[in-house]
């Protein structure tokens, strides 16, 4: 039996980070990835601007450990990423009393595709990511 998924796109805020009271590192971001929109016949279309019209999914992703502290640190709001890991489900009751689920990618790698968008304020030049790992 396999759980795996594969998400690639951008980070729509920067990562949350929090340490348990068990010292476990926890880093939360929400990946959004795109596809093209389609109408009631199922064919795409343009949107007002003439590109093909997108339907973006927002993903919550948490990662763990020494995954949620390079995370954590290294990635910002829209930069694009690789995400691999497996689908969880989690169903809890809220304070009314109410059945909630959710539905969340808990991280085993966490792929780099672009630097963050931090800007140095005296040269202009993103190095938000100078000590950040290389990527092959």
């Amino acid at each position: 039996m396999t759980n795996i998924a594969i998400l690639t796109g951008r980070i729509a805020r920067d990562p949350d980070t929090r340490e348990t009271k068990g010292g476990t590192n926890v880093t939360g971001i929400t990946v959004v990835t795109d596809r093209p929109a389609r109408d009631k016949d199922g064919k795409t279309y343009k949107d007002e601007n003439g590109y093909t019209a997108k339907e973006s999914e927002f993903h919550r992703v948490t990662c763990f450990n020494g995954l949620a502290k390079t995370v954590g640190q290294y990635c910002t709001k829209g930069q694009l990423v690789s995400v691999q890991g497996r689908i969880h489900y989690t169903q809890w009751e809220d304070k009314d009393g109410v059945t909630r689920y959710g539905t969340e990618i808990l991280a085993d790698k966490v792929d780099f595709l672009s630097r963050g968008n931090g800007q140095n304020d005296e040269t202009g030049e993103n190095d938000d990511n100078k000590d950040a790992p290389e990527i092959d």
